[in-house]
């Protein structure tokens, strides 16, 4: 279950009659408990309670109390012996009236009336294995207004069904956000007292719902009406106390959809909420996800959280205005000339979504500018920080609406903040007609005709906020000449995973070519923003997958970027990204700030340690601005070749399973010469049950004796000639081979083509003449053992894992971009010798644990401490190679390789190894 789920089913558990003996089932139910473990604790199989309650081991220790009773019963339960051996970190108690509650954890308490306790269902999560609690908190007013939302939402639907069609989806959408609007309105004073629209819909609605659709309609088009024309439009009295809020928010249809006595109800609950609670920077995205139904199941759980936002805020430029300020300290000069710099500000998210990260760069630059009136004894000032200075772009309309009414509603609670109510109030009425959010497709629009760096654009007003023609911006900045900022949590989105249309935008912006087809999505924001950065300086920001700053993508992106003069000037590093949910999915993300003009010292972000570089390399490291291409020959000269393993293209009938060659030789034992064992990566780690017809054409004349085999032949035959692919249909004159042919008749070292990130090292082998590596590894013949060494170190595990990418989560090997590019220093005889001596222990280490495969050695939390030790002699003695000591860590290693890599590119001699054979075809 994820916080919303939760919220709603602890709130209905609060409406209904208080029974003691059933309220820790239920409650302990609605923080997702399965039926089974229910059924357990009440036959008392795990229920270790002592006072009568119910006590869940690790969890939490609950018992109902007499009337009167409740703080006497909870410092029973924390006294409880039987509370500290369950090892319970939060006790319970409540008499239906009063409810009390204690963190063990944190030591906070709770002390509510039951009916409120709903208000703190955050406190409880951890009892959901949501351990993120600390935002969801901080956001549960936000989380329990989506929920309502959400049920009344799908209520209308059930008695509106058009309203949900695409035809009229739009106007359900316009008419929730009204709605939003106006239950804000009614508790901050906006709508003069409290409780205005939801009081003025009960009074004046019939009880049975038939009306509410009409009242509601009536209200808003007196909020569409001036004061002076409320009259001749016949604005019934009991609508006429509504202020005119302006027909951009309130125009065109007044329609509402019908009401059941359901959908009533939970209008008023809505309204009966404390709105000035609401964090529009994180219900925004929790109401967006109200109106779409494939984010619904995860409701609330998709927004970006503030301290995920900062992480690229802060660097981008309001850790300089925080650094402006404190140099200012009191001068009255240089404070007024910071003012004056943060009004031109420009913040633009190209990829808005509800305008996360456009209300958090206001409301910090509000905080930042209220400083400053404070030190100049101006406190009460108006702002002087336009909100059109916000740019947005998104591609769905919901969305862009709200993030227009995110940020206004963001501008009042500032001003709230730091002018006072009566101020805010003042100023707020009617709403500004202008129109700054761009609904369209960003990777289609012209991005300086939606935020122009010298002000020119369109003077054109909007007749409604939310059906204009969006495509272009609508009005200027109020000043020019100011700083932009462009920033966002673009799509991700895969290479494999975009739809036909995103692939179209993806060569629009990339230009042709084939080279974006390999790329993520989010890399066209990043190219497009580097374009834009040409007309006016701006630096740019974005949160990114990590595998941008990975394998062939970042040649892909940074082939643009740097002919487009771009350096990087701050970077995270890779970081876990995740919601509030509970057991979601993690994902590996990287944030890069970008800009025309490179500082005299970078920032890169290595988890909680902040370090200023020389310069940021494209792969994220301290370290050159280049980035790794393929290479057709190793860059070390004393490499041996690699090469992508045999290739069948056989339609199966060349290769057999270990049961079908046994019962092979047993029918033809002349078979035996030629049958070889098959390897490839899964073989490689797991097991080795495979084996192929290896058939040179000298072995034709026995292959063609056995029946079997000849069948077998004339199946390859078929399926090649029956391939589409022109050179598929070619090998159809040599059925009885391979049609890409690496082997030798020399030992090998294979390597695995993918490979799980949890191993510390490669999956790597040596085989005699007999095997034969598929085209699923990669293999490098007649090598030296002490390149075996090599491929089973930390140091070319780092390389890998950097440049070559990955598949999904796994690390993906490539011999032109892994080996041929590893950068090796030249070695002496005794380094080599010692490197082999390594690379013995290491397969003579394995041997010991016979049978175990290389997927059950290399488990990190199984791994033979025998083993561990062999590699980290190899380690070591690799690494005293590169620097006369071990590396501390990865991001060592990385360095001094890329260091090493960036002289061994520019020496003469680089590129100068002559191609070995390659494989026959």
């Amino acid at each position: 279950m994820n916080a919303v789920e939760i919220e709603e089913a602890i709130s209905v558990l609060a409406e209904q009659p208080f029974n003691g003996g059933e309220f820790p089932y239920l409650f302990l139910q609605a923080f997702g408990n399965k039926e089974t473990t229910i059924k357990r604790l009440r036959a008392g199989a795990s229920n270790k309670s002592d006072l009568g309650g119910v006590l869940q081991t690790n969890n939490i220790h609950i018992a109902a109390a007499a009337p009167g009773a409740v703080t006497k019963t909870l410092a029973a339960l924390k006294a409880s012996p039987a509370t500290a051996k369950a090892k319970a970190r939060f006790i319970l108690s409540t008499d239906g009236e009063d409810f009390e509650a204690e963190d063990f954890d944190s030591g906070e308490t709770i002390a509510c009336a039951y009916a409120d306790f709903p208000d703190h269902f955050g406190f409880f999560l951890p009892l959901a294995g949501i351990t993120t609690v600390k935002q969801v908190r901080e956001s549960s007013f936000d989380i329990r207004a989506t929920s309502r939302m959400n049920r009344l939402y799908v209520e209308l639907l059930k008695d509106n069904p058009d309203w949900g069609a695409a035809a009229r989806r739009h106007d359900m959408n316009h008419f929730m956000a009204r709605l939003i609007f106006c239950f804000f309105a009614e508790r901050t004073d906006i709508f003069h007292g409290s409780g205005l629209f939801t009081q003025t819909v009960e009074r004046m609605s019939a009880k049975d719902s038939s009306n509410t659709h009409e009242i509601i309609g009536e209200l808003f088009r007196a909020m569409n009406t001036k004061r002076d024309d409320r009259e001749s439009a016949d604005i019934p009295r009991w609508a006429d106390a509504f202020p005119y809020v302006n027909g951009e928010l309130f125009s065109g249809s007044v329609d509402a959809p019908r009401f059941s006595k359901i959908a009533r109800s939970y209008l008023m609950h809505i309204g009966s909420l404390d709105w000035t609670k609401i964090n529009p920077d994180i219900f925004g995205s929790m109401i967006q996800a109200v109106a779409e139904d494939e984010e619904r199941g995860a409701l609330g759980m998709h927004y970006t959280s503030v301290p995920n936002i900062l992480k690229v805020l802060n660097p981008l430029f309001l850790d300089d205005l925080r650094a402006r300020l404190a140099e200012a300290d009191d001068n009255p000069r240089k404070l007024l000339n910071l003012r004056n710099r943060m009004a031109k500000i420009r913040v633009f998210d190209p990829a808005c979504g509800s305008g996360n990260f456009l209300v958090i760069a206001y409301k910090e630059m509000r905080a930042i500018e209220a400083e400053i009136n404070k030190r100049r004894g101006e406190a009460d000032r108006r702002t002087h920080i336009p909100l059109t200075n916000f740019r947005g772009i998104e591609l769905r309309d919901f969305p862009a609406e709200v993030a227009r009414l995110a940020l206004i509603i963001a501008e009042f609670q500032c001003d709230v903040l730091y002018r006072g109510q009566k101020e805010a109030l003042q100023d707020f009425l009617p709403l500004d007609a202008q129109n700054w959010i761009t609904c369209g497709n960003a990777l289609r629009l012209d991005w300086l005709s939606v935020c122009p760096p010298t002000g020119t654009g369109l003077k054109l007003h909007a007749d409604d906020l939310f059906h204009t023609p969006l495509d272009q911006a609508q009005i200027d900045f109020e000043n020019e000449g100011g700083e932009t900022y462009i920033c966002g949590n673009p799509q991700f989105k895969g290479a494999r995973k975009q739809t036909k249309a995103q692939k179209e935008d993806m060569a629009h912006v990339f230009g042709g070519g084939n080279e974006f087809k390999d790329c993520d999505y989010v890399t066209a924001w990043y190219l497009k923003a580097a374009e834009f950065a040409e007309d006016c300086d701006a630096i740019f920001a974005f949160v990114s997958t990590s595998s941008i700053s990975e394998g062939e993508q970042v040649a892909h992106l940074w082939s643009h970027l740097y002919r487009l003069g771009c350096h990087i000037i701050f970077a995270h590093q890779g970081f876990k990204w995740r919601n509030n949910a509970s057991n979601n999915a993690a994902v590996q993300c990287v944030i890069i700030g970008v800009g025309r003009s490179k500082p005299a010292r970078c920032t890169l972000y290595e988890g909680e340690t902040k370090r200023d570089v020389e310069s940021v390399s494209p792969y994220l490291i301290a370290g050159p601005e280049l980035y790794v291409k393929t290479r057709d020959v190793p860059l070390s000269q004393e490499l041996n070749w690699m090469v992508s393993g045999s290739m069948a293209r056989d339609g199966g009938s060349l290769i057999l399973t270990h049961d079908e060659a046994k019962a092979l030789i047993h029918d033809e034992p002349t078979a035996m010469e030629l049958l070889r064992e098959l390897v490839g990566s899964k073989e490689l780690v797991h097991y080795r049950n495979r084996k192929c017809l290896w058939i040179d054409d000298e072995c034709l004349p026995i292959a063609q004796k056995i029946a079997a085999v000849c069948e077998r032949i004339q199946e390859v035959r078929s399926f090649r000639e029956a391939s589409p692919a022109k050179t598929t249909k070619g090998y159809a004159a040599i059925p009885h081979k391979f049609a890409q042919r690496a082997h030798k008749n020399t030992i090998a070292i294979a390597v695995a083509a993918a490979s799980s990130e949890e191993r510390e090292y490669l999956p790597a082998d040596i085989f005699d003449q007999n095997t034969v590596i598929s085209n699923l590894a990669f293999a490098v013949y007649d090598p030296s053992l002490w390149e075996f060494a090599v491929v089973c170190s930390k140091m070319h595990i780092a390389w890998v894992a950097t440049v070559c990418g990955k598949l999904e989560t796994r690390l993906r090997y490539s011999s032109t971009l892994g080996w041929n590019t590893f950068p090796l220093p030249l070695l002496t005889e005794k380094n080599k010798a010692d490197l082999t001596r390594c690379a013995e222990d290491i397969l003579l280490t394995r041997e010991a644990h016979f049978p175990a495969t290389i997927g059950d050695l290399y488990d990190p939390e199984r791994m033979p401490a025998d083993l561990r030790a062999a590699h980290d002699r190899n380690d070591e003695v690799l690494e005293r190679i590169y620097i006369g000591r071990r590396f501390r860590n990865d991001t060592e290693r990385l360095e001094k390789l890329f260091e090493l890599y960036t002289k061994m590119i520019a020496s003469p001699g680089a590129a100068t190894k002559k191609k070995k054979a390659g494989a026959s075809t």
